[in-house]
């Protein structure tokens, strides 16, 4: 199982216990132990909190694969875009020297 399966699969119980806290608070409102004012208050904040861990979550799996990638010497995105832009600069002062435009040039 990958990563993303993981995360997958977390999101999507998360949203199977949206749907039941949902369905809960609907029945306390049919029973009157809620008004539905109150009940939209408490759905607002639960998904305000779900939104909030979720978030917390995919922070804590990008820095746990992050220090993972490190650990493996395994270069970044930026690292690789960094090179490719040292490559391309590389390659056109050869371009330059090889063509002559470059004589006395250091």
């Amino acid at each position: 199982m990958t990563v993303a399966d993981v995360i997958k699969k977390t999101m999507l119980a998360g949203l199977g216990a949206q749907e039941k806290a949902m369905e809960f608070v609907d029945e306390l409102v049919k029973q009157g132990e809620l008004s539905k004012g109150e009940a939209s208050s408490l759905v607002k904040e639960w998904v305000s909190k779900a939104e909030d861990s979720r978030k917390d979550l995919d922070f804590k799996v990008k820095d746990t694969l992050a220090a993972a990638l490190e650990k493996l010497n395994i270069p970044s995105r930026d690292d690789v875009e960094r090179l490719e832009k040292k490559l391309q600069n590389l390659s056109a002062r050869v371009s330059k020297l090889e063509s002559g435009d470059g004589k006395g040039e250091a």
